[in-house]
């Protein structure tokens, strides 16, 4: 069995425009601390702040958190090097993020089919 570390373990992204750092936390199965501190590292992670200074991801943000959480967890990249592969030429290309794009299409596809099979 895959320990949970994996990305293939993770949940589908619900089709909502806004997260906040709990569902994200769920999500991306990382801590909320955690992502607060991501956003100090990596200059991509930007969530919108509204009243009271909360956190609001979209859901390239859980993409990109996702991503990071792959680097440092499953390939066992250091801070530094995810931030310098992230901002590399590399990353425009990164197998990863396409991958985790279809895996999240076809979930949403699949939960489309269940909606029109129950009707």
């Amino acid at each position: 069995m895959l320990e949970p570390s994996h990305n293939d373990e993770l949940p589908a992204i619900p089709g909502k425009r806004y997260f906040t750092i709990g569902e994200v936390s769920e999500l991306c199965a990382v801590k909320p601390h955690v992502l607060r501190y991501w956003e100090q590292e990596f200059p991509q992670l930007s969530p919108v702040k509204r009243r009271g200074n909360r956190r609001y991801y979209q859901r390239q943000d859980v993409l990109m958190i996702r991503q990071i959480r792959g680097l440092l967890y499953d390939q066992g990249f250091t801070i530094g090097g995810a931030r310098q592969r992230l901002s590399g030429d590399e990353a425009r290309e990164d197998v990863t993020q396409y991958k985790q794009l279809i895996r999240q299409t076809i979930a949403e596809l699949e939960e489309v089919l269940n909606v029109l099979r129950v009707r």
